[in-house]
């Protein structure tokens, strides 16, 4: 393709990324802000600055293997096109709006990935498929949640062993401070997992156009760029999500919102360092819900926490169906 001519497409399917990294910060800004905000230790307009602080230094403490793995490991970069990189993300979007509109905290980057498997499938079908990659991926599906909540079932058992001699006051009093900390290492967690698979995305456009020679790599400015997009997005915040996130599933004192956190933000540390591209909104979910049983189980809304998980099934199958109708039109176009 003569890149001149592809410029300006170019330049739009950057801007649509950004778009979708914006509408992640937006869509998941409830995972670094819900536990915190609904333990009343942070007023919501303060909590959403302050993940969206962590969530743009993220970069400076995370490798790109999250961004190399979209790039390069959920579909054949030989088969990336302008149509299938707008299919993706046109799936994705449109995916994050309806789920954001309805409350539902369902997982921006499964989208994304759902997005490119569907634009992948109708370009060339199933060779276009990178199976170790995508089984990767899948997996986590199932194991972020688990083990964010297993996490945080231990945090809180450990936790309530060590202050078992301190009043409840004394223990509020001490969470409260804690939970800042928490807090960012959860920002943290989702700046360094969620921004570079949008850093993947235009990574792999501009590699597919030649403008990155003839190997695969993220430029800084694609890594800057996508940190402050996303951090916008969260500064925005989702209130629909986080009231959902944050009340609805189970109700947090400040020392359970320290625990989910800091469960959720470990499982983030693994699989961002791993290079697994996993769902903040499914390992924050997973913490709370272990939080919550950790209590009793009749602390934890199971109808409701039901629903999230047929959503989390239910976001891959209909974002690629999506992500597939788009790239016919725009095939057809072409």
């Amino acid at each position: 393709m003569d890149m001149s001519l592809a410029l300006p497409l170019l330049v739009g399917l950057i801007a649509i990324a950004l778009f979708f990294d914006f509408l992640n910060g937006l869509h998941d800004a409830a995972n670094s802000i819900a536990t915190i905000v609904s333990t009343r230790v942070l007023r919501p307009q303060y909590a959403v600055a302050w993940a969206a602080f962590f969530n743009f230094i993220a970069f400076l403490f995370f490798g790109l293997h999250v961004a190399e793995t979209l790039g390069t490991g959920i579909i054949d970069p030989g088969i990336v096109s302008p149509q299938v990189i707008f299919a993706a993300l046109m799936g994705a979007i449109i995916w994050n709006i309806l789920t954001w509109i309805f409350g539902i905290p369902s997982s921006s980057s499964h989208a994304l990935v759902g997005g490119l498997v569907g634009a992948g499938l109708a370009k060339v079908g199933f060779s276009s498929i990178v199976w170790s990659g995508l089984g990767k991926t899948v997996g986590a599906i199932f194991l972020s949640p688990a083990i964010g909540f297993l996490l945080a079932l231990a945090l809180v058992l450990l936790v309530s062993w060590l202050f078992v001699r301190q009043t409840p006051f004394a223990v509020d009093r001490t969470f409260r401070v804690m939970q800042f900390m928490s807090a960012s290492l959860y920002s943290l967690g989702h700046g360094g997992n969620d921004a570079q698979k949008t850093m993947g995305i235009i990574a792999v456009l501009l590699f597919s156009q030649g403008y990155l020679g003839s190997t695969f790599y993220v430029p800084f400015w694609v890594v800057i760029t996508c940190q402050s997009a996303m951090a916008l997005g969260t500064l925005f915040g989702g209130w629909r999500i986080v009231h959902t996130m944050g009340s609805k599933i189970t109700r947090l004192n400040p020392m359970q919102g320290f625990c989910a956190e800091t469960g959720g933000a470990l499982t983030l540390f693994g699989a961002t360092w791993l290079g697994i591209p996993v769902s903040t909104t499914h390992t924050i979910t997973g913490a709370i819900v272990g939080v919550g049983a950790a209590r009793r189980v009749s602390a934890v809304r199971w109808g409701l926490a039901g629903n999230i998980v047929i959503a989390w099934i239910v976001t891959m199958p209909a974002t690629a169906a999506i992500s597939a109708a788009f790239y016919s039109v725009a095939d057809l176009l072409q």
